[in-house]
C-alpha cells in the first residue's frame, strides 16, 4: 500500500512538472514574458516562507535520513545556537542544511526561529554604523556565531557576547542576499 501511494504521488509529481514545462513552452510560443518575481513559496505544516533559516536551540541535535526517530543518524549538530536553513517540512521535521550542505532531518523542537549568522570571512570587522568608514567596534574570527539584528542596505546588525557592531551582509552565512530585516 506504501508503494502505491508513493508511485502515485512520483506520478503527480512528474505530471505537475510536465504541465509546468508545457506551460513555459506556451508562453514562449505567444512572446509573453513570465512574471517578474516567483510567488513566495510557503511551507505545508507552517505556512512559513521556503527556505528560511533557523537556529539551533539545543547543544546537540541529531539529523536523520527521514523525518521520523526510527530513521538513520547521518549528522549529529553539536554547536548550540548554529544557524540552519529549512528546506523541508513533515509533521514536526524540519529538513535543514548548514554552511556546507550537510544536514538531514530534525525534530522542530530542536530548532529555534531566533535567528544567528556564522562568518565567513577571514575576519569580519564589526563597524559602529553601517558604512564602511565607520570606526570599528570589534574583529570577528572566521566560524563566530553571531545573534542577527536589522539588516539593510547590504549591513546587518549582530551581537557576540559584549560586542555589537554593523557587518557587511555577504560575510555572513545565515541571511539571503539582500534581505531585509527590521
Amino acid at each position: 500500500m506504501r508503494h502505491t501511494i508513493l508511485a502515485a504521488a512520483l506520478a503527480a509529481l512528474v505530471a505537475g512538472a510536465a504541465g509546468a514545462e508545457s506551460a513555459a513552452v506556451e508562453t514562449a510560443a505567444l512572446g509573453t514574458a513570465p512574471a517578474a518575481e516567483a510567488p513566495e513559496v510557503r511551507g505545508p505544516v507552517t505556512n512559513l516562507p521556503m527556505p528560511r533559516f533557523v537556529s539551533m536551540k539545543a547543544s546537540e541535535g541529531y539529523a536523520r535520513r527521514g523525518p521520523s526517530s526510527t530513521h538513520r543518524i547521518d549528522w549529529v549538530f553539536v554547536r548550540r545556537n548554529m544557524p540552519l536553513r529549512v528546506v523541508g517540512e513533515y509533521g514536526h521535521w524540519r529538513r535543514v542544511q548548514d554552511r556546507e550542505g550537510a544536514g538531514g532531518w530534525m525534530h522542530y523542537s530542536l530548532l529555534s526561529g531566533n535567528r544567528t549568522v556564522i562568518v565567513e570571512a577571514g575576519e569580519l570587522l564589526l563597524h559602529r554604523r553601517p558604512a564602511p568608514e565607520a570606526p570599528v567596534a570589534a574583529r570577528l574570527a572566521r566560524g563566530v556565531i553571531a545573534w542577527l539584528g536589522e539588516c539593510a542596505g547590504g549591513w546587518c546588525e549582530v551581537e557576540v557576547g559584549e560586542a555589537e557592531g554593523w557587518a557587511a551582509q555577504a560575510a555572513l552565512w545565515g541571511v539571503e542576499p539582500g534581505e531585509v530585516r527590521e
